[in-house]
């Protein structure tokens, strides 16, 4: 795999993105994905479920890496919340898995993070906007009545460069999520950025695209009034 050329701090970020899959190459959208590199994961996570299922009607939190490294528990000692967070994944990975991921659990929230690879392997907002819509329509063709919430793309550090194009996925997102009334955008990004209009670096890990604490503590506290 292709690895710029760069410092010796940004070639370790680099290489550990590498190693987890998630270093991807801008300009290049995959157009038959490999859904069957997921299956180890996803089993993962359907034992997990068999070991201690989870209620019905509750939360369903899936997507990517921001949501596999989310410690739901501490920010949600409330409420009934499953993670099914599987790191690198993109959009349309989770519409091939839907049914095993989220509409047999039968949750009444699904929170639902994704988008930051596609647009980092190469996909166009309006690809991304029309996979969201297909990954509504897998979750709600079995759970009209569930709501789905979409935490909007973030900005990171690592990814700044594509951020007008994430802008952009999330305005269509956003307009998409207002025509019905089962469909929440919850704008996670506006306030990830400082006053220099610039992704705040106290709220990632070294990597400068994953959350660290804070992140995430900020993610919850936009977040939970959604929940209710």
């Amino acid at each position: 795999m292709y690895v710029e050329r760069r410092t010796r701090m940004g070639l370790t970020a680099s290489v550990v993105l590498i190693a987890a899959g998630l270093f991807l190459r801008p300009g290049r959208a995959d157009p038959k994905p490999d859904f069957s590199r997921w299956e180890k994961a996803i089993a993962a996570l359907e034992q997990q479920d068999k070991d201690k299922p989870p209620p019905k009607n509750g939360i369903v939190f899936v997507g990517s890496s921001s949501i596999r490294l989310w410690d739901l528990k501490k920010s949600f000692p409330d409420l009934d919340v499953v993670n099914h967070g599987f790191g690198g994944s993109q959009i349309a990975d989770s519409v091939h898995f839907a049914s095993r991921l989220v509409t047999k659990y039968a949750p009444r929230f699904v929170v639902f993070y994704a988008g930051d690879n596609d647009i980092g392997f190469g996909k166009t907002p309006e690809q991304v906007a029309a996979d969201f819509q297909a990954f509504v329509q897998a979750v709600q063709k079995d759970l009209p009545k569930s709501k789905v919430i979409f935490l909007s793309i973030k900005p990171s550090l690592l990814r700044w460069q594509l951020s007008d194009k994430m802008q952009k996925a999330n305005a269509l997102i956003e307009a998409e999520c207002k025509k019905h009334d089962r469909l929440i955008y919850v704008n996670v990004a506006k306030p990830m950025l400082g006053d220099d209009g610039k992704p705040r670096k106290e709220l990632f890990l070294a990597d400068g695209l994953h959350l660290n604490a804070k992140g995430y503590a900020l993610w919850t506290s936009v977040l939970r009034p959604y929940l209710k």
